[in-house]
Parts: structure tokens; sequence; C-alpha cells
């Protein structure tokens, strides 16, 4: 799964601690979704559209290997 996550924290200027913060999890776990390590829950996934105010398709994208 691809992810703008990175270009969507760097349009809100915060960082991924910040980000972490503001959706209950580790600053570990976003780093870890950013580099695609980890696929981020259906509830997390809709924490972080909420966030950035972009559907969650806009955020995380399926490749055809998942």
């Amino acid at each position: 799964m691809q992810n703008r996550l990175k270009i969507e924290r760097a349009i809100k200027n915060l960082t991924q601690d910040d980000l972490a913060k503001l959706i209950g999890v580790s600053r570990q776990t976003i780093n870890s979704i950013e580099k695609g390590r980890y696929v981020p829950s259906t509830v997390l996934a809709l924490k972080i559209s909420k966030i950035f105010e972009k559907p969650v398709n806009e955020i995380f994208e399926l490749e055809d290997s998942d």
C-alpha cells in the first residue's frame, strides 16, 4: 500500500510526533506507516483522513500486489 502521509504532514506542517499525538499512536507507528512497513487499521486510516480533511483513498492507495 502506498501512502501520501509524509506529504500531507508537510502540507499541514506537522511532525510525526504531532500527528501521533493527535490520533493517539506512537511516533514509531507514524514512521512505519510512512515507510510502508505497517498498514493502518480502518479506524486509524479514518482518523488520519479526518485530520487531513481528505478521503482515505486520497491518502492511502492500494497497489496491484495488495
